[in-house]
């Protein structure tokens, strides 16, 4: 890939652009994290069992309880962890294969006409790309020193 800069309409914008687009990570990867968690926080106020039986067993999904408690864990510590950027890319690469999962339980539907793919495809790939990109120099991971 070519490394040059591309030359900018306004050349005394590359000073802000700069400054800008390590923000621009994090405000992707903190409206991604915090975006998930209002999905999560109801079944863990509800708990394993009734998450498991209204989520998932309803739907022919088993086995149930394993699994409300992945999604539990998922989008509640999950969405917590990437908007921190804490373990970022295992959380974010866990809920991209989740919301995957859903895609494929939805589909073709599109959500105009009922329960659809798009929502949780498009936060699938935004996930995907967070997992691949990491937390960003604005992290936990970072602070840390270490990054899966």
């Amino acid at each position: 890939m070519n490394n040059t800069q591309t030359r900018l309409l306004f050349p005394g914008l590359r000073g802000f652009y700069n400054w800008a687009e390590p923000i621009s990570w994090l405000l992707v990867r903190l409206t991604a994290g915090l975006m998930i968690i209002p999905h999560g926080w109801p079944k863990l106020m509800a708990g394993i069992g009734p998450t498991a039986a209204g989520a998932l067993a309803k739907r022919g999904i088993e086995p149930a309880e394993p699994l409300a408690i992945v999604l539990i864990t998922l989008e509640t510590l999950g969405g917590l962890c990437v908007a921190l950027g804490l373990f970022t890319r295992f959380f974010a690469a866990a809920i991209f294969i989740e919301m995957m999962v859903i895609v494929w339980a939805y589909w073709p539907k599109f959500g105009w006409t009922g329960p659809g793919y798009e929502y949780p495809l498009m936060w699938g790939l935004v996930m995907l790309a967070i997992a691949l990109r990491g937390g960003g120099p604005y992290s936990a991971d970072r602070m840390l020193g270490k990054e899966l």
